[in-house]
């Protein structure tokens, strides 16, 4: 057999078949359990607040059932579009599609029947208008922030929206309509993701530039500079994480203690825009996660009923 040969047989040869409980494991993967752990708990939050704690449990479990389908179709479609990139880069190049485990074909038509049913789901047995919101949230993320992380350091700034949706999508379903409740928790969820976007975009910033990423240090100077950004967004959260008060959903004591969350956040960012090593983002990071849940924690006690 000559060399050409070979390589012609290699070319078509089919790739060793894997054990079932390995190619579940695959599939699994590509749902991003994190991921979608996370958007779960946010849309929970969302759904808590948005009925005052008064929850119709049958309406909630299929509303996180729908969730559920549709954050693992979106995280599966993500990784079909970005397999090229995610095989440059350390973090992400053992994924299934990089490493060769599984066809793209295959990631892509998981990704698409997961998001179908979910926007089927949600619109036949929740509400039409949350499957609304669940649509937009895929749509956002998968066809306009996805492709423009290579393009440009704004996809960062796009990506907050699908991210933030989540929250709207829980509240909208416990209300059966869109309110200035929920639309204060989504702009709550919005702001909150720049520093803690930009913290993981600095931790991990050599190997975003190994998978092509124009992400923000990637493109704009190196960390130190994009502390600044995140500092600015931090500063914004603080009154930003005021508007349940604004409108009524929250009393005093929520008020100081988002304020003092706010503050000791933007505290943190501070070492960032001063040194930009990898040890301030990844403190900024860890302070960004505990935000959240804390910030939440103050609204769902002090969760008050509006003034109509």
């Amino acid at each position: 057999m000559n060399p050409t040969d070979a390589v012609e047989v290699e070319a078509v040869a089919a790739p060793p078949a894997r054990a079932f409980p390995s190619r579940l494991l695959d599939y699994l993967e590509l749902t991003k359990p994190r991921v979608t752990g996370m958007v779960l708990l946010t849309t929970l939050a969302g759904f808590y607040m948005g009925s005052g704690g008064r929850s119709d449990t049958t309406r909630l479990l299929q509303l996180l059932f729908g969730t559920a389908l549709a954050a693992a179709g979106a995280s599966a479609l993500n990784q079909y579009v970005e397999r090229e990139a995610d095989g440059r880069m350390r973090r992400t190049r053992a994924r299934p599609l990089p490493a060769g485990r599984m066809e793209p074909a295959h990631a892509l038509l998981f990704g698409g029947l997961l998001s179908i049913a979910s926007l089927a789901h949600l619109a036949l047995v929740v509400d039409p208008l949350v499957s609304g919101i669940v649509a937009l949230t895929i749509l956002s993320y998968v066809f306009i922030y996805t492709p423009l992380k290579s393009r440009c350091a704004t996809s960062t700034l796009i990506g907050a929206l699908p991210g933030a949706l989540p929250a709207l999508v829980g509240w909208t379903a416990a209300e059966g309509r869109l309110s200035a409740g929920g639309l204060s928790l989504l702009a709550i969820l919005f702001v909150w993701q720049m520093p803690h976007a930009l913290a993981i975009a600095c931790l991990y910033r050599e190997d975003y530039e190994r998978g092509g990423f124009a992400l923000l240090p990637v493109l704009g100077g190196g960390n130190a500079r994009t502390g600044w950004v995140a500092l600015a967004y931090a500063i914004l959260l603080v009154p930003v994480s005021l508007l349940p008060a604004v409108f009524g959903y929250a009393g005093a004591p929520y008020v100081l203690g988002a304020i003092l969350l706010g503050v000791l956040q933007a505290l943190v960012v501070v070492p960032l825009l001063r040194d930009g090593s990898a040890g301030a983002a990844r403190r900024l990071l860890i302070a960004s996660v505990a935000y959240l849940p804390a910030l939440l924690l103050l609204l769902a006690l002090d969760r008050r009923a509006p003034i109509p």
